[in-house]
């Protein structure tokens, strides 16, 4: 499945940066449509079901399309996954469309989770430590977690940067127990 889901997202970035296609626009349309995809049973049922006939999957594809305002290169994406029987494969794939986009430009995902809510500086400065350490550009996500005590937790791809009082003690009980 992953090598399916690599395939097609490689493919679709091909296609957003050569046309130099709107990329938040893509990735936004590619999203939407595979979150209505995943909580759509009944979308879910007709897009997999074989004996229904492919232009009237298309059909409905384009009023999805067009009530999400979702770029033509989108509506072709899901067009050509329907077509192929691949569609099951679309909440996977946009997920590696974005992972794809983000390593072409050069950016980071990094998810951020802290004890109390950030400041706009206080964010501006931590996303331009991260910038330095991973040389990339970063979007920070933000969420809270009570349980650090204070500082912040920062994973970035499958790095994980503890700034957080409560690893700071779990480190320190480490060392004298041993």
């Amino acid at each position: 499945m992953a090598s399916i889901a690599a395939t097609y997202a490689r493919a679709f970035a091909d296609v957003v940066l050569d046309t130099r296609a709107d990329v938040n626009g893509a990735l936004a349309g590619v999203r939407g449509i595979a979150e209505l995809f995943t909580s759509s049973d009944p979308l879910r049922r007709v897009w997999e079901n074989p004996a229904v006939p492919a232009d009237q999957k298309h059909n409905l594809l384009d009023a999805i399309v067009q009530r999400e305002s979702a770029d033509k290169i989108v509506r072709n994406l899901v067009a050509v996954l329907i077509n192929h029987r691949r569609v099951a494969f679309l909440p996977a794939i946009a997920e590696q469309v974005e992972k794809e986009l983000n390593a072409r430009m050069g950016f980071a995902d990094a998810q951020v989770a802290s004890a109390r809510e950030l400041g706009e500086a206080e964010r501006r400065a931590l996303e331009g430590q991260l910038e330095k350490v991973t040389g990339k550009k970063v979007r920070a996500h933000y969420g809270l977690d009570a349980s650090l005590l204070g500082g912040a937790m920062v994973r970035v791809g499958s790095t994980i940067y503890d700034g957080s009082v409560k690893g700071q003690l779990d480190r320190i009980k480490e060392a004298i127990s041993s």
